[in-house]
């Protein structure tokens, strides 16, 4: 058993080669002692958002406060709120944030296969994150 106390790692500034707009990271659980996933704590101001990206093994989200935004390539943005959990599937193009009027904080769960999580695409545009619903 490992307990992983609160503020035992920093919190950060979500890189702008990750995200658009003010996001906070703060980490919950790397991937060691045989754990094959990571997990964080992802804080976005009113219209921040992540990049596109991929996960080589899948991701999964719970919306934990406010109302945040996701989407996956060639589908409608979708509207998600506490309580809803989303499942990202491995190698799926999509992308997840606030909405323009409110915060959103989620924990992410994201498995890692042969050291890598994530890989980040090209900035989710003004455009189409503004895209009706």
């Amino acid at each position: 058993m490992k307990i992983t106390r609160v503020g035992a790692t920093p919190s950060m500034a979500g890189p702008a080669d990750w995200f658009t707009g003010n996001v906070r990271v703060d980490s919950l659980f790397p991937p060691d002692g045989g754990r094959h996933s990571n997990g964080g704590m992802v804080t976005f101001e009113p219209g921040a958002r992540t990049r596109w990206h991929t996960h080589p093994s899948g991701q999964t989200i719970v919306i934990v406060q406010g109302v945040g935004l996701v989407q996956r390539e060639g589908e409608p943005i979708e509207e998600v709120k506490p309580g809803d959990v989303v499942f990202f599937e491995v190698g799926e193009k999509h992308w997840h944030g606030a909405s323009a009027q409110t915060g959103m904080s989620h924990i992410a769960i994201t498995e890692v296969l042969d050291g890598k999580a994530v890989d980040w695409l090209e900035p989710v545009t003004d455009e189409e994150y503004a895209k009706p619903r």
